[in-house]
């Protein structure tokens, strides 16, 4: 999948600089330019401890810990915690930064011009209407070639400052901060990965807006009040005729071969992990997994993450995924598929018991006889509020009924 009340997300940056670097300490307004002129605006806080300037990139409360390395007098390279995504930025004085933000593709990296200001607010200053957006919301998408595609507003409200997440058939858009001004909703994120700014018009229980992501994508949005809006959850299953038991072999992130034949995983339940290093939601995924292991690995549980990433370059897919094992202090194997997940026929190379791998994460439960028992496709992290507490109850349910047994 591609594809980070509030948790949490501070993405903090360490940046180790010499005495003549002098941020101004507070809010920054930072933004990543497109080539239509507009715009994507997030958040930074920057402040000094001693002789070391800590930056935050700020969605809501959500933070998460990242590293800023000084690469010459006046020049920083500020690298995410996880993904292939980074800054390469220039002090132009104690209020102002420029640079670039490179994220790692397939194919090629997308470069976009970036800036940050100690001067500006991530979005204008204005008072609100008397609009509330508080609730859950039907949205429809529209691209140029009007193709549509749906998904779900849940938002939060607290005065003019607004939350919460957008939810899709391939997971979830994080953690969104934004605000309402007169009867404008302005809302925006960025995690590394997820570059997105909507803006609506409120016209009651309606918003009418646009959604620009990324360097170029562009669509158009509508969305209604609508408390049982529903999402179609993609289908991954066992093939007609399989027993359900998988059969794989795969190195681990030290070159060691594991298989799900091994002794180790005998008589457990075990979670397969489809995931990759490109993947915001995955993260999300890997801090509930990593967690969970860590509290109950002695009732005879075992997780493996399978990872399907960019590119099949082994030393690339080693470097981005102990990105992941060092954020979230993984102690489950991690496993390089060698298979992109843009590959058509990568279920067939991985996991050919299987029907098409559709979406990332996908979740698969063995039981303790090492037959799929239960394949998630439809992870919401805990930017969603009540789908997020939903999908632990469900796993939580599904994992005590399985190691009772």
């Amino acid at each position: 999948m591609i594809r980070y009340g509030f948790v949490a997300i501070l993405m903090a940056f360490s940046l180790f600089c010499n005495a003549q670097i002098n941020l101004q300490q507070g809010k920054w307004k930072a933004s990543l330019h497109r080539e239509d002129g507009q715009e994507i605006p997030f958040e930074l806080g920057i402040q000094r401890q001693g002789n070391t300037t800590l930056c935050y990139v700020v969605n809501g409360a959500e933070r998460l810990k990242t590293e800023m390395t000084l690469i010459s007098k006046d020049s920083v390279l500020i690298k995410m915690p996880v993904f292939e995504s980074s800054f390469r930025v220039k002090i132009i004085n104690k209020d102002s930064l420029n640079g670039v933000w490179i994220k790692g593709g397939s194919v090629k990296d997308l470069v976009m011009p970036f800036s940050a200001s100690s001067k500006a607010s991530r979005f204008p200053k204005g008072a609100a209407g008397n609009f509330s957006i508080k609730g859950k919301w039907k949205i429809e998408f529209t691209k140029a070639d009007l193709s549509e595609r749906l998904a779900i507003g849940e938002f939060t409200q607290s005065g003019q400052k607004v939350g919460g997440s957008v939810l899709t058939t391939g997971g979830d858009y994080r953690y969104l901060d934004g605000t309402i001004i007169g009867d404008s909703l302005l809302i925006s994120t960025f995690d590394g990965i997820h570059a997105m700014y909507f803006s609506a018009k409120i016209k009651g229980d309606s918003l009418i807006g646009s959604l620009y992501s990324g360097a170029k994508s562009f669509e158009k949005w509508t969305a209604v009040r609508d408390l049982n809006v529903k999402l179609e959850a993609p289908v991954t299953a066992l093939k007609d005729g399989e027993s359900g038991r998988l059969d794989f072999s795969f190195k681990d992130l030290e070159g060691n071969v594991v298989s799900i034949n091994d002794k180790k995983f005998k008589d457990k339940v075990v979670i397969l992990q489809l995931m990759g290093s490109w993947c915001p939601n995955c993260m999300d995924e890997m801090a509930f997994l990593s967690d969970y292991y860590r509290k109950n690995k002695n009732r005879g549980v075992e997780v493996i993450a399978l990872a399907y990433e960019l590119s099949t370059d082994e030393a690339r897919s080693r470097k981005s995924l102990q990105k992941f094992q060092h954020q979230f202090k993984v102690e489950y194997p991690m496993l390089i598929t060698g298979v992109t997940a843009g590959d058509a026929a990568k279920t067939e190379k991985t996991l050919p018991q299987l029907t098409a791998i559709k979406v990332f994460p996908t979740s698969i439960i063995l039981d303790r006889k090492g037959l799929v028992n239960h394949i998630n496709t439809s992870f919401y992290g805990p930017s969603t509020g009540e789908y997020y507490v939903q999908y632990k109850k469900e796993f939580e349910e599904v994992m005590n009924s399985l190691l009772s047994k």
